[in-house]
């Protein structure tokens, strides 16, 4: 059997800079254990897989070792291709996942995320977080990651956290936050557990820290940075239960895969 494969890089300007996941068009599902090989092989971040259905497309995500129930930056790039490589010729695509109905259209340059919002509660900062940190957050919460906010930019910037303390954490991963001049807010990333230390540009992570600075600091409109090593530049909405996520994607490359 022979697959296509893409690859595209989400939330970049231009190649080698975003997010780089991997995208493969099916007429059908693929037995989950082979789907989990496919990514273990393309050892990216995420590897999406999406079928037709009636109402648009159902999609997943397979890290290099398990499958995710929310993934924005393969999101992005499933929508970039059908768009741009498979002739998709309408301005919304509707897909179906495990975290209900997602949206992406094109917006000129942008493609534009419509994702359920997942407002974080406030927790107490867990020993393993201080642990890996070596700083005190200004605050922490909680929703499908912790959500750990510094004072400042630098504290996210120069973070390099004790990566075995944080696998020992309930939840996805770590998303570390702080204010910054040039931006609204700056982000960085990490999910150990899920066999991503550090994710260069984590769209999901936006529908927990949107609902955060949007109470914090009165605003419903966002520019980001993630201050990964590849960076990537974030352009969020609140709006209502939903949030907006934005950026631009080009594509790398693509190829088949035979198995």
């Amino acid at each position: 059997m022979k697959l296509a494969v893409y690859q595209i890089d989400a939330f970049a300007e231009k190649p080698f800079e975003g997010n780089p996941a991997a995208v493969c068009p099916l007429e059908f599902w693929l037995p989950d254990t082979v789907m989990q090989m496919i990514a273990e092989e393309n050892n990216l971040s995420e590897t999406a897989f999406f079928v037709p259905t009636e109402a648009g497309f159902y999609i997943r995500w397979f890290t290099p070792t398990v499958e995710v129930d929310l993934c924005g930056h393969a999101t992005m790039a499933a929508a970039y291709v059908l768009f741009e490589s498979l002739g998709y010729e309408q301005d919304s695509i509707a897909f179906e996942s495990r975290s209900g109905l997602l949206r992406v259209s094109r917006a000129g340059e942008l493609l534009v995320l419509d994702f359920p919002a997942q407002p974080a509660t406030a927790c107490e900062t867990p020993a393993e977080i201080l642990h890996a940190f070596g700083i005190e957050p200004v605050a922490c919460l909680k929703a499908e990651d912790y959500l750990v906010v510094f004072e400042d930019e630098e504290d996210v910037l120069s973070a390099e956290p004790r990566l075995e303390q944080l696998r020992k954490l309930d939840g996805r991963g770590v998303i570390i936050t702080a204010p910054s001049e040039k931006y609204d807010f700056v982000v960085r990333f990490f999910a150990p557990k899920y066999g991503l230390n550090e994710d260069p540009v984590t769209g999901s992570a936006y529908t927990q820290l949107v609902p955060y600075w949007a109470e914090r600091l009165g605003l419903h409109k966002f520019r980001a940075r993630q201050l990964s090593s590849r960076g990537g530049d974030v352009i969020c909405v609140a709006d209502g239960n939903r949030v907006a996520i934005a950026g631009k994607a080009v594509k790398y490359m693509q190829g088949e895969i035979e198995i």
